[in-house]
């Protein structure tokens, strides 16, 4: 399932599209949590919390490019 596929599934409240689309984001978020070559496990959780909030806030209609 495509990425924008999750989005909308996620926005709704499905569960396993948030599981999916945070874990395909994962690997970023734990490279984002290393602070002076050592993983930051606070930095992590923080970073996780934003990343589902930002899911339930993001508005597709506005990514939508129209044609001309």
């Amino acid at each position: 399932m495509e990425t924008e596929e999750l989005l909308c599934l996620a926005k709704t409240g499905n569960e396993k599209a948030k599981e999916a689309l945070f874990l395909q984001y994962r690997p970023l978020l734990i490279s984002r949590s290393v602070i002076e070559g050592r993983f930051c496990e606070d930095l992590f959780q923080e970073l996780s919390i934003t990343f589902l909030r930002c899911i339930e806030g993001f508005r597709m209609e506005e990514t939508k490019l129209e044609p001309k």
